[in-house]
């Protein structure tokens, strides 16, 4: 997987090739798809959700250009395999699931594999995490109709926050680096993710 699907594309962090080389991302599929888990698309994890491509993964992650020292903000842990990707890379993560049984799964699955320098939070990730913060670096993985406030808020000078923003079938993957000034926003390509729901995202189901 990480030959064909993440290092032929591009990807050239090598912390973010180490992590996924490491973490074992068909644990984070249902049983009758785990023989599908290093295939370069998504899947289904329940609840009309999925976890991300790998190549996507890997490519919203480098862009968040992790040290090892950074606080990070996930929204959307899903399945908790991209927080098991943060949490190889990052100091300590926050992760936002406004699903319970996703939630429940994730932490669970994240603690058997020695996972333990995350928290998981039930709640609206569209507020962020205003106790915890500010972070050095904020991923979102689910679609948004446009930057939510708080969490440039909630980002540090010089933090980043990668976020697909767009309409309900197709995003542009955006890079949000607060400075002094203001924010630089940069456009790292098409995606397509399931919606963004909350307050700062889209309503509903």
């Amino acid at each position: 997987m990480v030959e064909e699907q993440i290092i032929s594309r591009g990807i050239r962090d090598s912390g973010v090739i180490e992590a996924m080389k490491k973490v074992p991302r068909h644990l984070f599929v249902e049983e009758a798809l785990q023989s599908q888990g290093y295939s370069d698309h998504p899947l289904p994890i329940g609840e009309k959700q999925t976890i991300s491509q790998p190549y996507m993964v890997a490519l919203m992650t480098e862009a968040l250009q992790l040290t090892g020292k950074e606080k990070v903000l996930e929204i959307g842990a899903g399945s908790g395999y991209q927080t098991a990707i943060l949490a190889e890379l990052g100091e300590k993560v926050f992760s936002i699931e406004r699903i319970r049984s996703l939630a429940i799964r994730a932490r669970k699955l994240l603690y058997e594999l020695g996972y333990f320098n995350f928290e998981i939070k039930i709640f609206d990730g569209t507020y962020g995490w205003v106790e915890e913060g500010p972070f050095d670096a904020i991923i979102v993985t689910a679609g948004a109709p446009d930057i939510p406030q708080p969490l440039i808020d909630q980002l540090t000078i010089g933090g980043r926050l990668v976020i697909p923003v767009g309409d309900a079938f197709v995003q542009d993957l955006i890079r949000v680096t607060k400075t002094g000034e203001g924010i630089k926003r940069e456009d790292l390509g098409g995606c397509r993710f399931v919606k963004l729901i909350g307050r700062y995202g889209w309503e509903g189901e």
